[in-house]
């Protein structure tokens, strides 16, 4: 079965993260073959041509800008004209508006992927709306549920994205990279690693940090780099505000990383107390195969992953109760250590690649 994934490109998170565990771990799963069809160049592309995956160039697109929409769409007309697909899959409604009605019009079997909680009044998915998909495939069931307010009556399903376990050696990591970041050995470090938007809760995050000013045994390790203007001027406001809570000094930002599975081997809590539903949350599976506890807000995609056995739900924007959980966590290694196991297990049992890459193959096989 040949699957062409339809995507933008020109940002690196959660979604790209997917489709590259499609492309690195296609040999778990043989029956489904995958292809890409990108936009815009980028780390995407290179890490997906690197993956040994046939990856097409469909051109920049500017909504704004009709030719754009119309040039992408004749390259995509040329390639389901010279090799025939068995299902395109649309990650996302810009590349669904993009690119969903030369699918169709090709006769090609059309599945979109739900990545995020889909707002019916906004704008890009009332045009995406405009041309139904044969199937839709949720990454949550707090996603699936938005999806059905945008497509009623299209078949739904819901399968957790299958991620991959890296095996990353602890004490070389936690070694190697405390050395290069300037961190102590005993110290705790709290990782967050996340696209830098305010949805994410950093601010909350820095808020409840500064409440632990007391405690001398924690640094802060914040993951993720500006991706577009908005998100610098973001970056900024959150140094600014690591000084004026004094605690500049113990909060690193390390910008966009390649790394991050090495990056948790080297931490001991993992903290993110979005502001915003999470839909899914790649990096808290990473973080539970890392055997992390995890601090989060107790609402979309988080709530289905974390249970107590593994980390701590907090009200979402309650910094005294993120702070909480943080001090906990800090100051009892052995809460930390008990955790570990449970965090494994509960990432493989949600998460595991061939299991979840079947059930997806099994989806796409009989979209109708």
């Amino acid at each position: 079965m040949k699957v062409l994934h339809l995507t933008s490109g020109n940002l690196y998170g959660g979604i790209e993260t997917y489709l590259l565990t499609l492309a690195r771990l296609r040999h778990l799963c043989p029956e489904m073959e995958p292809h890409f069809g990108v936009c815009f160049p980028g780390r995407l592309q290179d890490e997906l041509v690197a993956a040994g995956v046939p990856v097409y160039e469909l051109g920049p697109v500017r909504l704004s800008r009709l030719w754009t929409v119309l040039r992408a769409r004749w390259r995509l007309r040329r390639i389901l004209r010279d090799t025939k697909f068995d299902v395109a899959v649309t990650h996302g409604s810009w590349p669904h508006v993009v690119f969903a009605p030369e699918v169709k019009r090709a006769g090609v079997r059309l599945v979109y992927a739900v990545h995020d909680h889909l707002s019916p009044q906004h704008w890009l998915n009332r045009w995406a709306s405009r041309t139904p998909p044969d199937a839709v495939v949720a990454n949550s069931r707090s996603t699936a549920t938005t999806a059905a307010t945008m497509f009623p009556g299209v078949p739904t399903d819901t399968v957790y994205l299958p991620v991959e376990r890296r095996e990353t050696d602890r004490d070389a990591a936690r070694q190697e990279l405390r050395e290069e970041l300037g961190t102590d050995r005993e110290m705790v470090v709290i990782l967050q690693a996340s696209r830098l938007e305010r949805w994410k809760g950093q601010t909350v995050h820095l808020e409840a940090l500064g409440q632990l000013k007391s405690l001398s045994a924690w640094e802060a390790w914040f993951a993720g780099g500006p991706q577009r203007p908005a998100e610098d001027a973001y970056l900024g406001e959150l140094k600014r505000r690591a000084d004026e809570l004094g605690i500049g000094e113990r909060v690193k930002f390390l910008g966009q990383r390649t790394d991050v599975p090495r990056l948790m081997a080297a931490a001991d809590v993992y903290c993110q107390p979005n502001t915003g539903p999470e839909p899914f949350g790649i990096v808290f599976i990473e973080a539970l195969h890392a055997g992390l506890p995890v601090v989060t807000s107790d609402f979309g995609g988080a709530a289905e992953i974390v249970t107590p056995d593994c980390g701590i739900l907090c009200p979402p924007g309650d910094v005294r109760a993120v702070a909480d959980a943080l001090r906990e966590l800090i100051t009892d290694p052995a809460q930390r250590k008990r955790v570990a196991p449970f965090g494994t297990a509960r990432a493989s049992e949600l998460c595991d690649p061939k299991r979840q890459l079947t059930t997806i193959a099994l989806i796409l096989s009989g979209v109708r």
